[in-house]
């Protein structure tokens, strides 16, 4: 018979739950962090009309020029997106992205129920853009701290990120700007400014956010190696 181990784990044939504390924790994060992403593109940028860059904005663009439906274009660059993540970043990677993913289309969905909050937004697009912004980059940085990407441009973000070893948010602001200059043949230009003021200060906070929980792993490893140490 198979030996019991902590959390319900069983080796040989028995049963195996990939649920540990650690993963749990990363998962309410992640769940946590596309709640906030949800509340702020419902009750903010839906309302405020100011495009993003990525594959969002980038899907618009299609729309506009080509007439390709958002939802074919958009599902074909998450799922080259998503691939690209899993091949580099691992198993890990998917599951928590599936869990972010999974968990800001419900959230959407339940926010969808409710009126918006701040209707005269529509009326502030400068307002906001820097609202909107400080949502999405607590609540993507809070799902990219956990290891997933709620979107196909995260995924993009934290491939490019691997690879070049850059901060992420340069990798943020690298894709949006490529896709808001080619924007520029279709936006109107104060509507653009305001897009790029939202992408700009979104990837910032995504990497202050990450670096933020990266500095609390390294603190607490060293606090537990020294305590085993002694």
């Amino acid at each position: 018979m198979s030996k019991l181990l902590p959390y319900g784990k069983m080796r040989g044939k028995g049963c195996v739950i990939v649920f540990t504390p650690g993963k749990l924790k990363r998962y309410a994060q992640a769940l946590l962090g596309s709640a906030i992403l949800a509340f702020g593109l419902y009750n903010v940028h839906a309302l405020s009309n100011v495009t993003e860059g990525g594959v969002l904005g980038m899907t618009l663009l299609l729309q506009h020029w080509f007439r390709l439906s958002p939802a074919v274009s958009g599902l074909v660059m998450n799922i080259l997106c998503y691939a690209a993540g899993w091949k580099l970043l691992g198993k890990d990677f998917l599951i928590t992205s599936a869990v972010a993913g999974g968990g800001f289309s419900l959230f959407y969905a339940v926010f969808e129920q409710f009126p918006p909050l701040w209707p005269q937004l529509a009326e502030l697009p400068w307002l906001a853009a820097v609202l909107g912004a400080v949502f999405v980059g607590l609540g993507v940085g809070l799902s990219v701290r956990a290891g997933g990407a709620p979107g196909g441009d995260d995924a993009l973000a934290m491939v490019i990120s691997h690879l070049t070893h850059w901060n992420i948010q340069w990798a943020y602001l690298i894709t949006d700007l490529i896709v808001l200059l080619l924007s520029i043949s279709y936006i109107p230009l104060e509507r653009l400014l305001c897009s790029l003021l939202t992408v700009a200060l979104s990837g910032q906070l995504i990497g202050l956010v990450q670096r933020f929980g990266k500095k609390q792993e390294k603190e607490l490893k060293e606090k537990q190696q020294v305590e085993l140490e002694s």
